[in-house]
């Protein structure tokens, strides 16, 4: 079994669970065991700065929007690129933190890039395999511009152009293609 741990798990169109259609999953972890990841493109209304005192003990002015992560309930996690306050790496340059004196540190420093995201997305041993021979899924390395997405485009619409884009280079064994072939 090859690990998704670092790719993008990207939703495909026949995949109507409100909560995951048109998602996109930053995997953190794959193993035979199971596998978790974060979804990096579910913003909800609340924010650090609102929920530091009850959650933190401290007040924050940090107004970097929560997002949700999945549906299993879980700690806040910062994707961030501070090697010092990582638990992990999870692709080149992009670190997790879910330790809660550095995630409190974090809050603290407001790094920048970074995402804050509450819950995560689990599967049981066996079953994310399933999901995707069944075609709810498709998979994309991931890169340091799809988790601190900043585009004028929607995070699902571009990672799936950039799947397109991937697919079709490795079917005609292209070496290089350009980010915008319409510009060719």
């Amino acid at each position: 079994m090859d690990s998704l741990k670092g790719h993008l798990l990207i939703a495909t169109p026949q995949l109507l669970a409100p909560i995951f259609s048109r998602s996109v999953i930053l995997m953190l972890d794959h193993s035979e065991s199971g596998a978790a990841g974060l979804i990096l493109n579910r913003p909800t209304e609340a924010t650090v700065a609102s929920i530091s005192e009850q959650v933190f003990e401290e007040a924050s002015d940090w107004d970097k929007a929560i997002s949700l992560g999945g549906p299993v309930p879980g700690p806040m996690v910062v994707l961030h690129a501070v090697e010092d306050l990582s638990d992990q790496e999870v692709i080149p340059g992009v670190y997790s933190t879910v330790d809660a004196v550095k995630v409190k540190e974090l809050v603290r420093t407001k790094p920048e890039p970074a995402l804050t995201i509450a819950n995560y997305a689990g599967w049981a041993p066996g079953q994310l395999e399933g999901e995707i021979e069944t075609g709810s899924w498709v998979t994309l390395p991931a890169q340091l511009k799809h988790v601190f997405w900043d585009g004028g485009d929607d995070l699902w619409r571009a990672v799936m152009r950039d799947y397109n884009t991937h697919q079709l280079s490795t079917l005609l064994r292209l070496r290089e293609v350009p980010d915008d072939p319409t510009v060719n």
